[in-house]
């Protein structure tokens, strides 16, 4: 299985019980799909893994799938401070019937090149070769992956995608020079889509995707296509979303949004606060300028 296109990072809607709300998270999923995304992420940084229980994450993972029917690949989350843990939850998410597995590393001590390699290989060989995708964020992780480990990385055959959100569009480039067609690049959030198209990269997964899907795709289409002055013409409006983004803590950001387009996916997980009144009006006009609200 290929993975390529607008993958959203999926919200965990959570009840103040603690309970998955389930029926707002297929609703989610139903809408995305009939908008046109590729593919599906949820338990990204947009889906809160780091503040889910075990039962959580799999609950929601197993809520997307069910909604999902087959229509588009889902691409699980799997993070955790620790190797046996994070291969653990790859065997859940395997066992859930997940297609692709997302895998983060968390970090509270600095890990050698060695350990973080150890680390995605052990979720590798976990995964029972469905396709891999490495997220690197150095924003919150402790450990970043080196471009030598990357280059490793990509020898392993179901590893076979990344998405760098180091904000470094160079970078990027370094990683697909360096290993020559093994490892697919996804922009992230951090990232301008329409560039990282241009330089190689095969779509974008990001939360912002959840809340501008159409538009998401418009601008994967015209880039995919080579219309880059159509590309252009879509990413500059569209730039405001990942500005706002940006500006706010990221899962309160895109779940205040998609309240606004009636999807009642409840407040981020405590101890993050909800947005503001002043933050919820900004987000509606930007919603409002890109034609999402």
């Amino acid at each position: 299985m290929s993975f390529s296109g607008v993958f959203p990072y999926l919200v965990s809607p959570i009840a103040s019980s603690g309970e998955v709300m389930k029926d707002v998270l297929t609703e989610l999923v139903d809408h995305l799909i009939g908008e046109g995304v590729h593919g599906l992420a949820p338990l990204g940084s947009t889906g809160e893994f780091a503040y889910l229980s075990r039962e959580q994450r799999r609950c929601v993972v197993d809520t997307v799938i069910a909604a999902n029917r087959g229509r588009v690949p889902v691409v699980a989350g799997v993070a955790s401070t620790s190797t046996a843990d994070a291969v653990a939850q790859t065997e859940s998410m395997v066992e859930a019937g997940a297609d692709g597995i997302l895998a983060i590393l968390e970090a509270y001590f600095p890990i050698s090149d060695e350990g973080v390699e150890a680390y995605f290989t052990a979720i590798a060989k976990a995964a029972k070769g469905r396709p891999v995708v490495v997220y690197t964020n150095p924003q919150f992780q402790r450990s970043d992956l080196s471009l030598p480990v990357i280059d490793r990385l990509s020898l392993v055959d179901n590893i076979r995608y990344i998405k760098d959100a180091s904000t470094n569009t160079g970078r990027l480039l370094s990683i697909m020079e360096r290993t020559r067609g093994r490892m697919e690049v996804f922009a992230a959030s951090s990232h301008i889509p329409a560039c990282v198209m241009m330089i190689g990269g095969v779509g974008w997964m990001a939360g912002p995707a959840c809340i501008v899907p159409r538009q998401s795709i418009a601008l994967y289409e015209a880039a995919k296509a080579g219309d880059w002055t159509r590309a252009m013409d879509l990413q500059r409006p569209l730039w405001k979303v990942n500005e706002i983004f940006a500006k706010y803590s990221i899962a309160a950001c895109i779940k205040t949004a998609l309240d606004l387009q009636g999807f009642a996916v409840g407040e981020p997980m405590h101890p993050q606060l909800p947005l503001s009144d002043a933050a919820r009006a900004e987000i509606a006009g930007v919603l409002r300028d890109v034609g999402a609200l």
